[in-house]
């Protein structure tokens, strides 16, 4: 492999090709189906795919296969396949199968002043905007990994390139895709996913384990309608008050532990990969956050933080109804409050079972016989990678080496993809490569969503060097 030329062909096609149609992507406001119900009559999802169809097949290598799955009532899919390539062997059903989406997050409020999160900004060697970085370059980027191996007649195994529509969702359309399209892809010896995060932009990162995610609506209903507080209060009990005690119950409101049901054992290996990311990382672990006035973190030891968002189970209230806005807010004793409650499971933590274990914490014998519901969303467990296998492990510390100039890191992330567990358990033998570009700052989900261009095209350079070494490994 000559690196000078792999570089500037990445580097150029980058800047030429990639960023003009992710720009455009960032301006369709394809939100995932869960927080756009009407997905579909709206249009933006198949819009994406079809921006996404359309620079793949103007980018397409020979013998190329791309298509838009569509199942009833299903978002789309991006289905590419790629021959292998260079005088690769081919192996029966063996393939690369490489992962992203194509769904985005909802607009979140506090974007900075000349930013929006559907107009694309180039700003500073970053591109702002939604879906950009979380994860709308994959589909690019894992082209590109490829084609930049064919300009050099380099080998590559036949590669599957998978781009969904639902993750942002818990991905409840994947399994049908993965089911209806099993003979297609076959059985991918290593998976490549670009979703994940960096825990900073000097060197290649290595997702090792991701949380589960139990998200839910707890509603506390007191009344049939609202009733004068001046009234009301005091004979009436405060149906937030009730919550409060609820959450209490899966929640120490001092310390943030949950209940042990939701709790594993940590692995000794991810224990010293988070000592070393701990080391290199220091207390940017969490001077990367927009903390308030002054807000401290739950611990000053970044150690015990990486254990923390990767590692140990965490409870967010993310959003709330029955609440009038302040403007609106009288003197009413309401009705109900319900709020979504989104809990992060460790990796080895049944979502099922802790659904079970919230639901009757929070819905027995509720206070003052108040009538109180927690709805479960589609769980999802946590997802601990299997042990790297040797020509992975020197691939990826060359990849960084080569590409960023230091060693590579490993470290578990608070996030889910629930695809990562998926295909564990129906390929146990693959070997997983779980990458991205999500670094400090770089907020996605939030406001100000950037993607960091010279990180985007070295990742990109590093996954086509271990995609060759792939295509070497005995």
């Amino acid at each position: 492999m000559n690196v000078e030329r792999l570089s500037r062909y990445i580097d150029t096609t980058w800047d030429q090709s990639i960023l003009p149609a992710l720009s455009e992507y960032i301006r369709i406001p394809n939100k995932s189906a869960h927080f756009d119900p009407q997905w579909e009559q709206h249009g933006h999802m198949q819009r994406a795919a079809e921006l996404m169809k359309a620079w793949c097949e103007k980018n397409a290598l020979p013998g190329m296969q791309i298509e838009i799955v569509r199942l009833p009532g299903l978002t789309p899919l991006l289905y590419i396949e790629v021959p292998a390539s260079g005088g690769a062997a081919a192996r029966s059903n063996d393939c690369v199968l490489l992962y992203g989406h194509m769904d985005k997050q909802p607009e979140f409020s506090g974007w900075a002043e000349g930013l929006d999160p559907w107009k694309p900004v180039l700003r500073e060697g970053r591109l702002y905007g939604r879906g950009g970085a979380d994860d709308g370059y994959a589909v690019f980027g894992s082209l590109l990994a490829l084609r930049a191996l064919a300009d050099q007649n380099i080998p590559y195994a036949r590669s599957v390139i998978l781009i969904e529509g639902s993750e942002e969702s818990g991905s409840p359309d994947l399994p049908a895709y993965i089911d209806a399209l099993a003979d297609r892809i076959g059985e991918p010896s290593l998976v490549v996913c670009l979703d994940a995060e960096c825990g900073n932009y000097d060197q290649f990162w290595c997702t090792t384990s991701l949380r589960g995610n139990l998200v839910g609506t707890l509603r506390v209903e007191v009344l049939t309608e609202g009733v004068h507080s001046g009234m009301a209060s005091g004979i009436v009990p405060s149906s937030f008050r009730i919550a409060r005690r609820l959450l209490e119950r899966v929640e120490n409101a001092e310390t943030g532990k949950l209940i042990d049901a939701l709790w594993a054992k940590i692995p000794d290996d991810r224990l010293q990969q988070a000592r070393a990311a701990a080391n290199v990382l220091g207390k940017g672990v969490y001077t990367k956050m927009p903390f308030a006035g002054g807000t401290r973190p739950m611990s000053e030891d970044p150690y015990e933080l990486l254990l923390n968002s990767n590692w140990r189970p965490t409870l967010s209230v993310t959003g709330a109804e029955g609440m009038p806005s302040l403007q609106n807010a009288g003197n009413v004793l309401r009705p109900f409050t319900a709020l979504k409650l989104s809990f992060r499971l460790p990796p080895g933590v049944d979502g099922e079972a802790a659904a079970k274990a919230v639901k009757q914490a929070l819905e027995s014998d509720p206070p003052y016989g108040a009538k109180v519901t927690f709805e479960v969303e589609s769980p999802a467990g946590g997802w601990n990678a299997p042990s790297t296998a040797p020509w992975l492990e020197a691939a990826i510390q060359s990849a960084s080496r080569t590409f960023f100039g230091r060693d590579a890191m490993y470290m578990g992330v608070g996030g889910t993809i629930p695809f990562m567990g998926m295909l564990s358990d129906k390929f146990p033998r693959t070997q997983f490569l779980i990458t991205g570009v999500l670094g400090p700052h770089s907020n996605a989900h939030g406001p100000n969503e950037f993607l960091d261009i010279a990180t985007g095209k070295r990742v990109t350079a590093c996954v086509a060097h271990v995609v060759a070494e792939h295509a070497k490994r005995k």
